[in-house]
Formats: structure tokens, sequence, C-alpha cells
């Protein structure tokens, strides 16, 4: 056999080399981020951890950094298409004031105020501390968009809110290369294009994205969707994120912008939750990747050698993006402890910041060593970010449940025949229920989000606890005709409930349940009616289910009645014996069907 050539050989240990360093990378970030998570402190820490420890700067297991981060940025582009795919145009619409007023505000003025920040604290140029100061007023997209969906506050106003700045953000990457480019010293590229002429691209770029989503993609999905082959929806996800990307990349723009414009465009397909299903993989991976290589890529050496620069210019960086943050968020007209959440949830460095830095070390505005150490300080105010939302939710314990602050109680509610506790997806169903035949309703719930959300919709719902007997009083709870308590979960109990119907007996009292062992154990309550959140909807699904099954009608009723008198007997049985075993050979099971002679 002939030897192998020199270049194979460098080929065959480059590949051997990489599947070591992935070894020890996804080995790493699994370690630290199952410790990470275990302390409530999120997966982005382990993910930086890992990285600076197998990175060159650590115990130097793994090099390979910068090309990491070229492959891993993909992740943040598949995150903005996700992001795209669950706002409906009509919805982005809605949020023009907050993308347009309050993005542009935060960029400038936190983009100055740290800029005069670093003239005085570093005696740089105007030049150089513009040129870091404003990267450093973008935030990590990266990081706070994947916590707002996991939290599921991604809809709510706070969600919303942040979401629209970091929108603009996205948006005044241009502006800003732009800016950098507008103050190089450094002779002119032939190969980038001026300032104008890459706004005129953005414009032209997200005006072909929008024709192409409509025109071309949503037909191609539909061609796809008649294959049904899930492989080549996956594929056909990825096409799409690539080109779109691929196209923004071409004009100097950014690749996420253009991902997200494509995933809108989708919003309003049949398609948008297998796409999300689909994708959804590839971004997680491909994000955490990420991560591991801005640790991979911390200049640990900077750090130790001015660790009180650094740290405190991290810690200055927080404290004003927050504080402008809170001050614009107020202006806005969040109340108080909603605008200090926002301020700490954007208050850190971006992923873009180290793209600029970049921009400003190539335009002979900074030196390398400024670049290294921005970047450092950076990373490490990403990596507080999990200690700062650990401290909001200390902070608003510790002031006694302050996340209901500005919001209205039920003390001056007007008088109403019907009290609805909780309105959530039960709650709204009850409560429209009633007020489809015009009876006056006070809508109770404790959750702030859900009461903004609802107030979106013209819904006034009062904030308290409605379990409570003086916030009930307060409610008019004495003079009401109905009390209806539609909270989720099962902790509603007996020693709850007695006080509330001692208090008011003129009242029927109806109660959510959570489950048989909730009705068992509310036994022996005098309620006007307990209900079973999911039984009913599941009653009628197996009835439509029957009905595809050639049965007729009558036999479908009649299945219904046996089911429900059997449940209804076995749980009379449960509440007398407390056991959940009891009757249990009243359950119909392949050996026990309904017998056709009528007998159940």
């Amino acid at each position: 056999m002939a030897p192998a050539s020199p270049e194979a050989a460098q080929a065959t240990e480059a590949a051997v080399l990489a599947l070591r360093d992935g070894v020890v990378m996804l080995g790493a970030a699994m370690l630290f981020v199952t410790v990470f998570r275990r302390f409530g402190l999120g997966a982005v820490l382990g993910y930086l951890i890992a990285g600076a420890l197998v990175g060159p700067d650590g115990l130097g297991l793994v090099h390979a950094g910068e090309a990491l981060l070229h492959i891993a940025d993909f992740g943040i582009v598949l995150l903005l298409f996700l992001v795209g795919l669950e706002l409906h145009p009509s919805r982005l619409w809605r949020l023009k004031q907050d993308i347009f007023g309050l993005g542009l505000l935060q960029v400038t003025v936190s983009g100055l105020a740290l800029t005069t920040l670093i003239y005085f604290a570093t005696g740089f140029t105007p030049a150089a501390s513009l040129a870091i100061g404003l990267p450093l007023a973008l935030s990590s997209t990266a990081q706070v968009l994947p916590s707002l969906r996991t939290s599921g506050e991604i809809n709510s106003p706070t969600g919303e809110r942040a979401f629209s700045i970091l929108l603009f953000q996205d948006l005044s990457i241009v502006p800003l290369i732009t800016i950098t480019a507008a103050l190089s010293r450094a002779p002119a590229d032939p190969s980038t294009p001026p300032g104008w002429l890459l706004a005129g691209y953005t414009v032209a770029a997200i005006v072909g994205l929008v024709l192409a989503g409509r025109f071309l993609i949503n037909p191609l999905f539909r061609i796809v969707g008649r294959v049904s082959e899930r492989e080549l929806f996956v594929v056909a996800g990825l096409f799409t994120v690539l080109a779109s990307a691929a196209v923004m990349e071409a004009l100097h723009l950014s690749t996420a912008l253009g991902a997200f414009i494509a995933g809108v465009m989708l919003a309003d397909s049949p398609y948008r939750h297998e796409l999300e299903a689909d994708i959804e993989p590839f971004r997680s991976i491909l994000l955490g990747l990420f991560f591991v290589a801005v640790g991979m890529m911390l200049d640990i050496d900077t750090i130790v050698s001015r660790p009180a620069f650094v740290i405190g210019m991290a810690v200055a960086l927080i404290a004003v993006k927050a504080a402008v943050l809170f001050g614009l968020a107020r202006l806005f007209g969040m109340e108080n402890r909603r605008a200090v959440k926002l301020g700490l949830l954007l208050s850190q460095g971006g992923e873009f910041g180290f793209v600029l830095f970049a921009a400003a070390q190539s335009a002979l505005l900074i030196a390398p060593e400024a670049a290294s150490l921005f970047a450092a300080i950076v990373t490490i105010s990403m990596a507080s970010t999990p200690f700062l939302m650990k401290f909001n939710a200390w902070f608003d314990r510790r002031a006694g449940g302050g996340e209901g602050d500005g919001l209205e109680g039920p003390e001056g509610s007007p008088e109403a025949s019907a009290i609805v506790v909780g309105y959530g997806r039960f709650g709204q169903t009850v409560a429209q229920m009633l007020m489809a035949k015009g009876i006056a309703v006070t809508l109770i719930d404790s959750k702030p989000d859900q009461i903004e959300r609802s107030g979106a919709f013209g819904m006034k719902v009062y904030y308290g606890d409605g379990t409570r007997l003086d916030l009930l009083r307060a409610a008019g709870a004495a003079e009401a005709r109905a009390l209806l308590f539609c909270q989720d979960g099962n902790r509603l109990t007996k020693a709850r409930l007695e006080p509330i119907l001692d208090a008011f007996p003129q009242a029927a009292v109806f109660v959510r349940a959570f489950d048989r062992k909730h009705i068992m154990d509310l036994d022996g309550l005098d309620l006007a009616g307990i209900y079973r959140e999911v039984f009913e909807s599941a009653v009628i699904m197996g009835r439509a289910a029957l009905g595809r099954f050639d049965l007729s009608d009558a036999e479908v009723l009649r299945i219904e009645r046996a089911y429900r008198d059997r449940d209804r007997e076995r749980l009379e049985g449960q509440s007398r014996s407390g056991d959940l075993h009891t009757l249990k050979e009243r359950m119909f099971r392949p050996d026990n069907p309904l017998r056709d002679d009528g007998a159940t």
C-alpha cells in the first residue's frame, strides 16, 4: 500500500484534532451547564465558564475559539428566525413605537453616556471613546431572547419592550459601522460600500425579503407540505434561513436581521409550528457553542494585569445602562419594578460589540490591546446577568411582593354580581360567558404580566390574592351572587375555602379543580359547583373521536353517559374512602368494555 501523502496526513491529523476539540468542548459545556442550572444561574454562565476553562488562556485544551465563533454565530441567526416566526406582521407594527422610539433613545442615550464615561476614565481620544462607547450600548440578543422565550415572558409587556429594544439594536449595526468608517484613520477599503449605500441596501434588502417571503418562500413551503417528508421540512427551513442570511451578508448587512424578516414572513404560515420544532435543536446547540467560543476568547491575561479597571468598568457599564433604561422605561409609562427589571435585563454588553471593536481596530481608532480589554469587559458583564436577575427576584421579595407595585387593587372596583378570581385561560372563558349576558363581573388576578396583557385587550383586571377575606370584602363579595375561583393548580385547599363560605353565605361558590385528587380534598364543602379543568374538553374530544368509527349518534351518546356515570360513581367512592384506587374495577379497560346489552 502506498504511503499517505503529507497533505492527506495533515488532513487526517486535523480531523482527529477537531474531533477531540469537539469532545472536550461539549463535555466541559455539559458539566458546567448542569452545575449552573442546578444552582439556578442559567446555561449561559455555564457555557462561558466552560469556554474560558478549556480555551487558550485556561487549560489550553482547545485553541480554535475565533474559528468556532464564526460558525456558532449562525446560532444567533437561527434565534432571530425563530423569534420572527412568533411575530405576526400586525404585532410587529403594533410595537413600532417601542422599536423606533424606546429603542432609538436607548442606543443613543446609553451610547453617549458610555462614550463620556470612557473619555474621562481612560484618556482616549473622542473618536476612540465613541468607537467603544456606542457598541457598549448594545445588549446581548443571544443571552436575553432565549431567557425570555424559556420563561414565557417574550409576549409579556416587559418582554415585548426588551425585544423591541434588541431589534432596534440589530438595525443600528449598519449606522454604527458607518460612524466607525467615517471616523477611520485607515485608508479606505474599496470593497466596503459607503454608509449612504449601506442604508439603501438595508431598505432594498428588507423590501426584497418581504416580497420573497410572499411570492417565493410561502409557495415553497406549500409544495414541501404536500410531499409530507419531515427531512424535507428541515432542509427547506435551513435553506430559508441560510438564503436570507447570505443575501444580507453579501450586502455587508446584519445576517440576523435577514433571518428575522424571513421568520416574520412565515409567522402566519400553517407550517410555522413545524418549522419551530425542526429549527430549535440547531439553534440550541449553535447558541451554546457561541457562548463557549466567547469564553474561549476571553483574554484572562488582560484581566489579571488590570483587574480593578476591568471589573470597575464592567460594573460601570451595567450601572449606566440600567440607569438609562430605567429612566426611559418610566418615560414610556412602565411602573417602577418593571422598569428596574428591564434595565437589569438589558444592562450587559452584547455580542455585536466584538464585531464593532474589531471594526474600530481595523479603522486604527483603537489599539488591539484596547479591543481585547473591552471585549473582556463585555464578557464579564454578560456573565453577570444571571446574578442580576437573581438580585432582582430577591429585591422583589424584600419589597414585600413588590411586583404588584403600581397595579390597582379591587378596593375601588364598581359593584358587581360576580367575582372571578384568576383571569387565565380558564377564567377568561367563564368571565366572558357571564359578560355576554351583561352580568357585571369583577376580575382579580395575582400575576402582573397577566393583568397587563389583559389590559391590552381592554379588560380591567385588579391585582391581589383573591382568596384573602379582606380583599374579597373590598371587591364586594358580601353583595355578590357568585364567587368563581378559576386559578390554576391545586393550592385552593379546604382550609382556604371554609372561611370564604362562612363569610359570604349568600354567594354561590364555584371552584376549578386541578384533578380528581383535588376534588377529593374538597369533599364535604358546600360548593355550588366544582369542575375539573380538562374533564369536559376531554369528553368532547373522546366523543368526536368515536364519531370517526362509524358509530351512530345514539351509540356515541350512550357511551358518553356510561363513562360519566362510572366516573361520578368512582369519584363519590374515592371521596368517601380517601383512596384513589377505590372502584378501580369500574374503569373501562381493554378487558372491561361497555356491554352491548345496555348494562353499565
